[in-house]
């Protein structure tokens, strides 16, 4: 991934994240390796833990600890009502941001 699209990513990654979450419930080594198998190969594990850890503090997921066969539980986020309020209004700014940006793409019509 080139910088301009890592850049855009750190905007939009929360966003992406709880997409992700609203799917299914996962785990963060899941997503990360959700993110890797859809082209984002740049994501650091590390930045998906910090972001859970993040939107856990922040209300907007639920976790539950699931134990795994190697090693200690594993934290499995899903989305809650909060969250899912919070992504909704993240696609109705994504949609506003998008529809202006190809209205500049296209030369202003």
């Amino acid at each position: 991934m080139g910088k301009q699209v890592t850049e855009m990513l750190k905007g939009t990654l929360e966003g992406i994240v709880l997409a992700i979450l609203s799917r299914r419930p996962a785990y963060g080594y899941e997503i990360t390796a959700w993110l890797r198998d859809q082209g984002f190969s740049d994501i650091a594990e590390g930045t998906i833990y910090a972001l859970l850890v993040r939107i856990e503090q922040r209300g907007l997921v639920d976790v539950e600890k699931v134990p795994s066969e190697k090693g200690p539980p594993r934290k499995v986020y899903s989305l809650n009502a909060q969250g899912r309020e919070y992504l909704e209004e993240f696609w109705r700014t994504w949609s506003f941001l998008a529809e202006r940006l190809e209205q500049l793409h296209e030369g202003g019509k």
